[in-house]
């Protein structure tokens, strides 16, 4: 695109401030997404002191703690982890939709970014195949996301 101005953010955590909330329920599995996004903001330059973490008791609790972390003004993006496994009720698709609805939301109340690392999976097997920690770990990738879309809304 010859002359057209392109906006990209660079993934860095350098200087930048974010949280983390994530939920308690399947932390056989969160507790891998959290050491995955802790490994990504520390591999791109982030200070631990600049890093919050937030427990919460389960994924449908994730958006209105990201609301009120993404509109305190003291972060420049908020990540949400968790995973919400199918079972045989239509209890996963109440969640996992409300969930995904409510951090969507708190993004655009807020204008921070704020990204969704909450696994929707149909096993335990497809949980801890995202989850691993020596490969694409979903939580990493929702930290380095985060980085970038926080530099992009710096320069917007």
């Amino acid at each position: 695109m010859t002359g057209a101005e392109v906006i990209e953010g660079e993934p860095s955590a350098r200087g930048r401030k974010v949280a983390v909330v994530a939920a308690r329920f399947n932390d056989f599995i969160v507790a891998s997404l959290l050491k995955g996004a802790n490994a990504a903001w520390l591999e791109r330059g982030g200070a631990p002191q600049d890093l919050t973490v937030v427990r919460v008791p389960g994924a449908f609790e994730l958006p209105v703690v990201a609301r009120k972390l993404a509109g305190s003004g003291r972060y420049d993006a908020v990540v949400a982890l968790g995973c919400v496994i199918r079972g045989g009720t239509p209890h996963f698709e109440y969640v996992a939709g409300e969930c995904a609805r409510g951090l969507q939301q708190a993004a655009l109340d807020s204008g921070v970014p704020v990204m969704f690392g909450v696994l929707t999976v149909d096993s335990i097997e497809q949980a801890l195949q995202r989850a691993a920690t020596t490969g694409a770990n979903k939580g990493g990738e929702a930290m380095e996301g985060a980085l970038e879309l926080a530099a992009v809304m710096a320069r917007l």
